[in-house]
């Protein structure tokens, strides 16, 4: 039996307490979410990335209607019934009161998690002013509270500012006014991941691998403090880089090493419970 909203968001606000924490790799379609779940993840996250490149887009605010992440994110957990986080970018919407709409919608097509980031879409000032972002933040977290793990998010370090110690006070201002889960994209090094960690203690902090200048490791992470790793668009990006040697192999007249991979088979099987 299907679960319910209100399910997946206690199953997926109870790995946030895990004492290792968990990773939630993020998919881009019914297959890659069987596949992840096959692999024994206990949920996922949307990619605006993924799925704006997937539609041909370009990533960036708002390059994904509302209405299409959130059937994407219906699809992702009508076909893995498995908790779903959506990346929402800033909430779709100029004001609060657009959020707090957001934020319910997303409650209504069967979501466990939602984000919410502070950039504007304002090329010369892509991050909102502190007390706009608090109060967005604050909106969502008055409509999510007990119904929608919501995570406050700053793109200080995504749009060239990489200012920890303001990074710190907007995630713990989000904290403070209800964001169960705190989120800054791509820190430095793993010393600002820790002081993000310390600062919003006892709440949980996302990272996004390939944070780090060099690969740091799941394990590393988890030592660290953080209790939730994301994957963002890294994993359709790797299926990408696949294709593209595919796709030069076949250029090149060898049609058994390029199409060699998960066999039709594979893919039914996994898809045949469903249909």
């Amino acid at each position: 039996m299907k679960k319910s909203q209100s399910e997946l968001y206690e199953r997926f606000l109870n790995l946030h307490l895990q004492p290792n924490g968990f990773v939630m790799p993020n998919a881009w379609d019914g297959l890659s979410s069987l596949l992840l779940k096959d692999a024994g993840f206990q949920a996922l996250g949307t990619s605006s990335a993924a799925l704006a490149f997937a539609l041909g887009r370009l990533d960036g605010r708002h390059a994904i209607s509302r209405e299409e992440h959130l059937a994407h994110a219906v699809l992702l957990n009508a076909v893995s019934d498995l908790p779903i986080n959506g990346d929402f970018e800033d909430g779709y919407g100029e004001t609060p009161d657009d959020v707090t709409g957001t934020v319910e919608a997303a409650i209504a097509a069967g979501l466990a998690g939602i984000g919410i980031e502070d950039t504007s879409g304002n090329p010369d000032k892509p991050i909102r002013d502190f007390d706009d972002a608090v109060a967005r933040v604050a909106a969502a977290a008055k409509v999510a509270k007990g119904r929608i793990v919501l995570t406050g998010r700053t793109d200080n370090y995504i749009q060239g500012n990489p200012d920890l110690q303001d990074t710190i006070k907007r995630l713990t201002a989000f904290a403070e006014v209800g964001a169960d889960v705190l989120y800054a994209p791509y820190p430095n090094n793993m010393s600002d991941v820790a002081a993000i960690v310390k600062a919003v203690a006892p709440k949980p902090v996302n990272v996004i691998v390939g944070t780090m200048e060099g690969p740091v490791s799941v394990a590393e992470l988890q030592k660290t403090g953080v209790k939730r790793i994301s994957m963002g668009v890294a994993l359709y990006t790797r299926v990408m880089a696949d294709l593209k040697v595919a796709a030069r192999q076949l250029a090149d007249g060898d049609t058994a090493t390029s199409s060699e991979g998960l066999s039709f088979r594979e893919a039914v099987n996994l898809l045949k419970p469903l249909n």
